[in-house]
């Protein structure tokens, strides 16, 4: 049971990735947002196992972190273009101070990339890193 819930989880998380990239390539705003999403798939396998809505997985705690540093690291192209839309929640302040943005993205991508899952799994550790990462991006630049 642990090995397909392992794999259902990781083909999700990068399905969507996939899916989402190519849905969206066109569309800077679309981009983003699935962008967003796919980090947002990796945090929900990492909540629900933290929570204990779903068993621990180390294989699948691990893929969701991955997909999710692999997509922190496009943040920077994909927020490059100033667009917006009304379905858009990324305030204007990104641009005006990118500088700032970017470095936060650059630690959500340091904080999945730095995660370690033991076998024990400290899912309160890792979601304590990742989460105060994608919050304090949130906080600042997201509405």
């Amino acid at each position: 049971m642990k090995t397909i819930t392992t794999l259902l989880a990781t083909a999700a998380v990068a399905a969507a990735g996939s899916f989402a990239y190519a849905e969206s390539h066109a569309d800077p705003v679309k981009m983003r947002q699935e962008t967003m999403k796919t980090i947002g798939g990796g945090m929900k396998v990492l909540s629900d196992m933290a929570k204990g809505k779903t068993d621990f997985d180390s294989a699948a705690a691990t893929a969701a972190l991955a997909t999710m540093a692999e997509a922190a690291g496009t943040i920077p192209t994909v927020f490059e273009t100033e667009a917006q839309d009304a379905e858009s929640e990324a305030k204007d302040d990104i641009w005006s101070n990118w500088g700032d943005f970017v470095s936060k993205a650059e630690a959500l991508k340091a904080a999945t990339t730095e995660a370690s899952v033991s076998e024990a799994g400290d899912m309160q550790g890792v979601m304590g890193s990742v989460g105060a990462a994608c919050g304090a991006c949130h906080k600042a630049y997201k509405i």
